[in-house]
């Protein structure tokens, strides 16, 4: 049997100078990979940046990614394309496209040695991609991951773009089912969408020492964990002042972004900078003993696809506090997960937190709900929509269909 050749494109994929810049795209390709009979390549373009100095901030680390590097065992071609701030949404999709195109002919990705493209994200990366699947004659999918829809997909020039690739696409992907139901609202048709959840690495997160946790991060007393970019949408600023409410409690957050000095501000104007530790970027590899030197893990998003470190936590047996957004509700299905908050306030989460103060989780119960969420259904059904797309059976059965019943196998 010949594998089924996959081109991955994407501008979320991680790269040398950014790790964990969309490391949930690298571990669905990876658990795919490591599963079926599938060979890929990727190219995930960044934007061009002249310089490399720290002093440019995110632009600059961009313009750190090596054009070409190997991650476990993938090819991965990091080209350049023109990026234009503020003014670019409206040109941004033509731009990708121009710089993946030469990219692909650059290195013979076409329709020879391609089977099918896995695209992930609608806008622009979806659109570039229907541009790519038409200039090189190879089907494609792709997956919708949540603010593509749920924020982009609101300007009417965008949506009508985004519109135009579903329309062109073999299916769509979406990881939750809220996202489904916001694709449909969008006007994408219903029988090409199939919902594949984002998965959880049940080996590499696994309860860890818990005291030797606790004293690699520097956690006291009842401690909350919060995981995301330093951005408003992650609301990490409700989630300190919830903890500056309740005495010796400890707040460790993992993260980088533009909010850092602002969130230390925050802290010290509530008079709890000895207890909000703010880590920066951890590792992913480091993750699973941050979820295990926590009491409780907490998202605060305003908006959310499928949120990865939900399950993440659980899986290291650690409860979660979540609004309920996206596909929050879909992970958070019974008091062993956590507990999903009536209102995204500060005053929500404290109740919350206090309750789990007072009855702490049984880390073995989460740990026992996070293992439902592995990867092997979800691989499966990757793959089966991924081949049905290369050989054109998308064109007559129903995605949902076909990824279900891959998934009820796996």
């Amino acid at each position: 049997m010949t594998a089924l050749r996959v081109l991955t494109f994407t501008t979320l994929y991680p790269n040398a100078a950014k790790p964990n810049h969309g490391v949930f795209v690298e571990n669905r390709l990876r658990q795919t990979l490591a599963r079926h009979d599938l060979r890929s390549t990727v190219v995930a373009p960044v934007p061009f940046f002249p310089f490399t100095a720290e002093m440019f901030g995110a632009y600059a680390r961009f313009a750190r990614a090596p054009e070409l590097e190997v991650r476990h065992g993938v090819e991965v071609h990091h080209p350049r394309y023109l990026s234009i701030p503020k003014i670019g949404m409206n040109v941004a999709a033509t731009l990708l496209y121009r710089g993946g195109l030469t990219a692909c002919r650059l290195h013979q990705l076409n329709s020879t040695t391609i089977d099918v493209i896995d695209a992930h994200y609608f806008y622009p990366d979806g659109v570039a991609a229907a541009w790519l699947s038409k200039a090189l004659g190879i089907p494609f999918v792709v997956t919708s991951r949540g603010t593509d829809l749920n924020v982009l997909a609101n300007f009417p020039r965008v949506r009508r773009q985004i519109l135009w690739a579903a329309e062109q696409a073999a299916a769509v992907i979406t990881v939750s089912g809220a996202l489904r139901e916001r694709a449909i609202e969008v006007g994408i048709d219903a029988r090409k969408i199939a919902v594949l959840r984002n998965g959880v690495d049940l080996d590499q997160f696994t309860p860890q020492d818990r005291e030797a946790a606790r004293r690699q991060f520097g956690a006291s007393g009842f401690t909350v964990v919060s995981v995301g970019n330093l951005v408003p949408l992650k609301g990490h600023d409700l989630t300190i002042e919830a903890v500056a409410s309740m005495p010796d409690a400890t707040l460790l957050i993992a993260g980088g972004g533009p909010l850092r000095d602002a969130l230390g501000a925050r802290a010290a104007a509530l008079g709890v900078a000895d207890r909000v530790k703010l880590l920066g970027e951890v590792q992913h590899q480091q993750l699973a003993r941050l979820y295990s030197a926590a009491d409780v893990s907490v998202l605060m998003s305003e908006r959310e696809g499928w949120a990865n470190v939900l399950l993440e936590s659980m899986a290291c047996g650690t409860a979660v506090v979540a609004t309920r957004v996206g596909g929050n509700a879909e992970a958070i299905t019974s008091p062993a997960a956590g507990a999903l908050l009536p209102e995204r306030s500060a005053r929500a989460l404290a109740e919350a937190l206090r309750a789990f103060r007072r009855s702490p989780n049984d880390r073995t119960a989460t740990r026992r709900h996070a293992e439902a969420f592995g990867w092997g259904a979800v691989a499966a059904g990757n793959f089966a929509l991924l081949k049905a797309a290369s050989t054109g059976e998308t064109a007559r059965r129903a995605a949902s269909e076909i990824v279900g019943a891959a998934m009820r196998q796996g």
